[in-house]
């Protein structure tokens, strides 16, 4: 498998680092951690809203982030969509009011944007819903015009934080598969049995730090589930191997 993202990054915080080297192909990664390891700060420097101390950021051969030749692309420029663990959208506006904001964000003609909102809008299923008050849908609602949004502008890395947690875990499933298998989508996650029989690649942080770094199917051929006891299994065995060589 190709590597299509490639990360190294360096985040110097008062009382914490991020330094982390990871990549990862097209289809989905799930960047898993206890609270506090740097997985949301890993996904805020990948998508331009944080700028890394240090390190390089490149997505299918284009750098995003280059420290030591200045390189900084702007984050409407990047071509990498961001969801955070909140939606951030207000609940007064309507889902047709947040995809057109996208869709002017990203400089498109008023045409191409209601082609973009007509396309998301019926593989998200919130078409019955783009003029009411995204209140009246609640956080679901909210969650899909989230991850709606971010697609609009057909990226070519896709970043969730804790995605999609109040929708029932088949529709979540379903809607996590919509960007497709060229695509690279980065999960950021507390559960990673959630992300089961969806993420292909596993990467572990751990007090900033990165343990783990691994195709699931590694996982599946020792017998070990995607969880923090099948985690930690693995790098057990990691690491008596390293120790036997």
């Amino acid at each position: 498998m190709s590597e299509r993202l490639e990360v190294r990054v360096v985040k110097r915080l008062p009382d914490f680092t991020l330094d982390v080297a990871w990549s990862a192909g097209a289809g989905v990664a799930v960047l898993f951690g206890p609270s506090g390891a740097g997985k949301t700060l890993t996904l805020q420097c990948l998508a331009g809203l944080l700028r890394p101390d240090a390190g390089r950021i490149v997505v299918d051969g284009r750098v995003l982030f280059d420290s030591s030749s200045a390189v900084d692309v702007r984050p409407q420029a990047r071509r990498v969509g961001y969801v955070g663990p909140e939606a951030g959208i207000y609940p007064w506006m309507t889902p047709r009011e947040v995809l057109d904001l996208a869709g002017r964000i990203a400089e498109y003609e008023p045409s191409e944007i209601q082609r973009r909102i007509d396309r998301v809008a019926e593989a998200y299923q919130i078409g019955v819903y783009l003029d009411q008050p995204i209140r009246r849908g609640g956080e679901p609602l909210a969650q899909r015009v989230g991850l709606a949004s971010a697609m609009l502008t057909d990226p070519e890395v896709l970043l969730l934080d804790e995605p999609l947690r109040a929708i029932d875990a088949e529709e979540r499933a379903r809607l996590l598969t919509i960007p497709g298998r060229r695509r690279t989508v980065v999960i950021a996650s507390r559960y990673p049995a959630s992300e089961s029989g969806i993420a292909k690649q596993l990467a572990f942080l751990s007090d900033g730090r990165l343990r783990v770094h691994a195709p699931i199917a590694e996982l599946d051929k020792l017998g070990l589930a995607l969880s923090q006891r099948g985690i930690d299994a693995f790098i057990d065995l990691a690491e008596a191997e390293a120790g036997a060589g």
